[in-house]
């Protein structure tokens, strides 16, 4: 089977969330991995069985939205994780701002990244139980970004997240209280999205260019063992029927 891997990005520590990735795909014998860096290689995307994307400020061009639109059109599966519905754009007074500037990708993804608040402990609740995904999962702590979307109609809800507060470093800075996505599925354009939020990671040096040097290293999501049963349960979701191994 042949999944498509699109890693790529701005601002976090991207070969660390590639190299993970590929380990959990390799507990699958039969699969066999593309590699990308972004949305350019419309054929790889088309020839996919399935498509798992980890990325930050990648926005594809009219051909890689054709190329996914063609991917979804024969009924398959794409599992995008964390930023890959980020827009970034930093502000000269230092807010970042998350434009509406890719409105057919955003809505093919089902949300669009607005802010989130420090990193920082936060609850996320089972919102479906029944739910394959979801079944037998608990409510569960993480230490990650708490995601704060713009959601699209047509979202199946199967894990939530709590806020209510600001986020000053965000053009979108006041946010009443209300639950917020944090895994959901998505019927679109004849296939499925399934989108998780968490999943953070940084090193040292991956702020550049806006800063050389990061103090920290972040792991986010990574750390906590919840996570990592997520992407496996959404990467069996995502192989056709029969190819799975593990």
């Amino acid at each position: 089977m042949d999944v498509c891997l699109i890693a790529g990005g701005k601002y976090h520590d991207i070969d660390f969330a590639r190299l993970e990735l590929l380990k959990l795909l390799a507990e699958h014998e039969a699969v066999r991995v593309t590699v990308l860096n972004d949305y350019s290689d419309g054929a790889a995307i088309r020839a996919a069985d399935m498509l798992i994307t980890y990325t930050c400020d990648i926005v594809p061009d009219a051909d890689g939205v054709a190329a996914l639109r063609d991917f979804l059109g024969q009924g398959r599966r794409w599992f995008a994780l964390h930023g890959t519905n980020s827009i970034l754009h930093f502000l000269e007074g230092g807010k970042v701002d998350c434009p509406d500037c890719a409105p057919e990708f955003m809505e093919m993804l089902g949300s669009q990244f607005q802010a989130h608040p420090p990193i920082g402990r936060f609850k996320v609740k089972v919102a479906d139980k029944t739910h394959g995904l979801t079944q037998g999962l608990r409510d569960f702590f993480v230490e990650d970004e708490q995601y704060l979307c713009r959601f699209h109609p047509g979202n199946h809800a199967l894990l939530t997240t709590r806020f209510a507060g600001v986020t000053p470093e965000f053009v979108h800075d006041t946010w009443p209280e209300q639950d917020h996505m944090v895994l959901y599925t998505r019927p679109s354009h004849g296939g499925e999205v399934l989108y998780l939020t968490l999943g953070h990671c940084r090193g040292r040096f991956d702020l550049r260019p806006l800063a050389d040097f990061y103090p920290f290293v972040e792991r986010g999501a990574w750390s906590h063992p919840v996570y990592y049963e997520l992407l496996r349960r959404g990467i069996r979701w995502g192989l056709p029927a029969g190819s799975s191994s593990s």
